[in-house]
């Protein structure tokens, strides 16, 4: 089976992933008013998020607006939102999971095997809570590029990469490398076998042998 410090090593990845994407999906600034060109600088930066936008003022007042419609957002921000939102979800089933599978806590100790199990399941939970937040965060920005560089789009109106995207990249890629780690706790064959066989092997088999030994005494 996987070590121990591995499983841990895994599950502290994935949990700083999970709190990422949380911090990441309720960032504002999934992408901020771009300068790049001939744009004028002016003294009102905009930034905009899955749930609201904002409008950061120079003199460090900042207001902000939720979405009020959700059906009046674009394709790719509701479809962000419901995969952000499954992410979150996913991973909270994971760091649950993983809790009850790994080898250094108590739970589920007479049955090591089926405790590795548990543990590949919650690694499981953390890949496809990494593939959701993967999945949002590149669609998100594939679009802020397409945006950016369509003709059409006025040069004042157009929008760069927020902060938010940078962490929503790097929560995902966190939360895949530990779900890896944790899924690496598969049991080897030779390792079900032994477990198949102290579990098949009667508990009467040594009372013969404890008889003699009273008998001798």
């Amino acid at each position: 089976m996987a070590s121990a410090g591995l499983q841990l090593v895994g599950y502290f990845l994935a949990l700083a992933g999970w709190i990422g994407t949380i911090c990441a999906s309720a960032l504002p600034q999934w992408k901020q008013s771009s300068y790049a060109g001939d744009a004028i600088i002016t003294a009102v930066g905009l930034y905009e998020g899955l749930w609201m936008s904002c409008a950061s003022q120079s003199t460090g007042q900042v207001q902000c607006k939720l979405h009020e419609s959700l059906l009046s957002l674009d394709v790719h921000i509701q479809t962000s939102r419901a995969l952000m939102v499954v992410s979150i979800l996913l991973g909270f089933v994971g760091v649950v999971v993983s809790v009850i599978g790994m080898k250094c806590t108590k739970v589920g100790d007479e049955n090591p095997v089926a405790k590795s199990w548990i543990a590949v399941l919650g690694g499981v939970f953390f890949l496809l809570a990494g593939l959701c937040t993967m999945t949002a965060v590149s669609w998100y920005a594939a679009r802020v590029t397409y945006e950016f560089f369509n003709p059409s789009t006025p040069v004042n109106a157009r929008y760069e990469f927020g902060p938010a995207l940078f962490v929503g990249w790097s929560a995902a890629s966190l939360i895949l490398l530990g779900g890896a780690f944790l899924s690496c706790s598969c049991p080897k064959p030779e390792e079900r076998g032994q477990q198949y066989y102290r579990q098949s092997q009667p508990s009467t088999a040594r009372e013969p042998t404890v008889k003699r030994g009273e008998q001798s005494v």
